[in-house]
């Protein structure tokens, strides 16, 4: 009985450690190897690994510096925005990843951070 009792204790604790794999980018690109930036939702961001998320919340900072016609990057800042981007998608999933940047640039401009 308590071998029983041990193995369904392990057997539970190992089904509620389980973490989802993380994919590459390439997951979600069409068949012509593009991705929709403008889908993508948090949970593929925070989904994927590490250095795509880096690569691809870099390849945002500079379409949005872009749209707003700076030219300049200040790599301390650009660093700590991706950390919080992802820090926000992992926290919601559900939320597409141009809404989380507007959110956060949205509070970075109320706040007065990295002027």
């Amino acid at each position: 009985m308590r071998k029983l009792l041990l193995l369904a204790t392990s057997g539970l604790m190992l089904a509620g450690s389980i973490v989802q794999a993380q994919v590459p980018l390439s997951a979600y690109t069409d068949a012509n190897g593009f991705i929709d930036v403008q889908t993508m939702t948090c949970a593929q961001l925070a989904g994927t690994f590490q250095e795509d998320a880096d690569m691809l919340t870099t390849w945002y900072s500079g379409w949005y510096n872009g749209l707003a016609k700076k030219h300049y990057i200040h790599v301390t800042r650009a660093k700590l925005f991706e950390h919080e981007v992802i820090l926000y998608c992992k926290a919601n999933p559900g939320v597409k990843i141009i809404s989380a940047i507007d959110v956060l640039l949205k509070d970075e401009k109320l706040s007065g951070a990295y002027k």
